[in-house]
């Protein structure tokens, strides 16, 4: 019954256990892999990767992306450089899957964003297959949907890895 005890209190109060779904995380994270979720005291910041809800669309579960700036930032997209830029400096992401195209759907079409105090602009590793800040139904990301930063890959175990 103790351990039980320390689970639920570790789980609820610490950390948490959240699934990867679907591939706006490749290569960095793949479908169905399971990741460990720290949340007690987290504060983002830029390069994390993150655990996240928000009500958009028919998406009803944890969203995973990676921060890329924070409250107060700016955040200024060249589709045609392939390149992001966080107050004037363009960021070195040598984990984003393939280079960035210009988006089809014109809720992606801004390119300069200003990001809100409390709040993060995330992307997805794979920018050509993934839905984030950058589309007009997303934006920021307020702190209080942030369940937490992902710390490792637990499964499948031949995954296991810290993040």
């Amino acid at each position: 019954m103790g351990c039980v005890l320390v689970a639920v209190v570790l789980f609820n109060c610490f950390a948490r256990l959240a699934r990867v779904d679907g591939n706006s995380m490749n290569n960095t994270l793949k479908d169905g892999e399971m990741m460990l979720i720290w949340s007690l005291g987290y504060e983002p910041k830029q390069g994390d990767v993150v655990v996240l809800t928000k009500a958009f669309r028919d998406v009803d579960g944890p969203i995973v992306k990676r921060v890329i700036a924070v409250g107060g930032q700016t955040v200024d997209i060249d589709y045609d450089a392939g390149t992001v830029a966080v107050d004037g400096q363009v960021l070195d992401e040598p984990y984003i899957l393939e280079e960035m195209l210009w988006p089809s759907s014109s809720h992606m079409q801004e390119t300069h964003f200003e990001v809100p105090e409390d709040s993060s602009f995330v992307m997805g590793d794979n920018r050509n297959g993934s839905t984030d800040s950058r589309h007009s139904g997303v934006g920021s990301v307020h702190r209080d949907c942030l369940l937490g930063r992902a710390v490792a890959v637990i499964w499948p175990l031949d995954h296991l890895r810290l993040l």
